[in-house]
């Protein structure tokens, strides 16, 4: 289920979460230089750590640069919430319709009316009441494919949340390794190997969206063809009552269209 206040968080988190790994990224030549200063240091290790910092910046940066990407949908779940809300809003009018229409609940059907222009109109209700019922279908279908699709755009950026927490909670400890003197190469390289890990998840979670919404399209599609369907439409157009035939209204005359009984 899509919640607003939810996703409104998460994305706040992936933004703090990107100028927080942006920060760190920056932290990372000249900490790896303040090591390597050191006359400790033999040549050749000085260069390995040289090699990591300078991957680590490279591979971090085309991570972000990848999040920025990502983020340029991010405004999309929250209108296909919205519009979800409003095609239910829809369905809930035409059902109405649909009810008001039906059989049972005219009134006219069973009241002081006759005449040929009752018979029309009763005649021809039951077709308007199926075309109103018909919209309110399409819409509660719509309505549902938009909601659902909201609701995988959360998951999707949830994911993307989890996934740079890990990043930066990597890069920290990477950071931490190369101005620790320690010289922890697993701990210098973590990083690497979190990207690694941790890219492969978002290319997971891109081709899952991905296959998710091409299903959603067929979903929308099959709508479509609801919608054009002349079962409830007749040629395409709402049902016609053809009550506009039926224009003497002079109710008391024993032979108007539109008489009392027993008038």
């Amino acid at each position: 289920m899509f919640s607003q206040a939810q996703y409104e968080a998460v994305i706040q988190e992936i933004d703090s979460g990107m100028t927080t790994f942006q920060a760190k990224l920056g932290e990372v030549v000249p900490t790896a230089n303040a090591a390597m200063s050191s006359p400790f240091i033999p040549p050749p290790v000085a260069q390995g750590f040289k090699w990591i910092a300078e991957q680590t910046v490279k591979i971090g940066t085309e991570i972000l640069e990848w999040f920025k990407d990502l983020l340029k949908g991010v405004a999309a779940p929250v209108y296909l919430f919205i519009d979800a809300w409003h095609w239910m809003e829809i369905k809930g009018v035409a059902n109405g319709v649909s009810t008001d229409l039906s059989g049972a609940a005219l009134v006219v059907d069973d009241s002081d009316w006759s005449g040929k222009a009752r018979d029309a109109y009763l005649s021809v209700a039951g077709a308007h009441s199926a075309a109103a019922a018909r919209v309110g279908s399409i819409a509660n279908g719509t309505s549902v494919n938009l909601m659902v699709s909201a609701t995988a755009g959360l998951a999707f950026y949830t994911t993307l949340a989890a996934v740079l927490a890990k990043l930066i909670s990597a890069l920290v400890v990477s950071i931490a390794a190369m101005g620790s003197g320690i010289f922890s190469g697993p701990g210098i390289a973590l990083f690497l190997e979190e990207a690694g890990v941790n890219t492969a998840l978002i290319w997971g979670a891109v081709a899952t969206l991905g296959t998710f919404l091409g299903s959603q399209a067929t979903a929308l599609i099959t709508l479509h063809g609801e919608a054009v369907d002349p079962t409830s439409f007749p040629n395409g157009a709402w049902p016609r009552t053809d009550t506009g035939l039926y224009s003497d209204a002079t109710v008391k005359d024993g032979d108007a269209d539109w008489s009392l009984k027993g008038a």
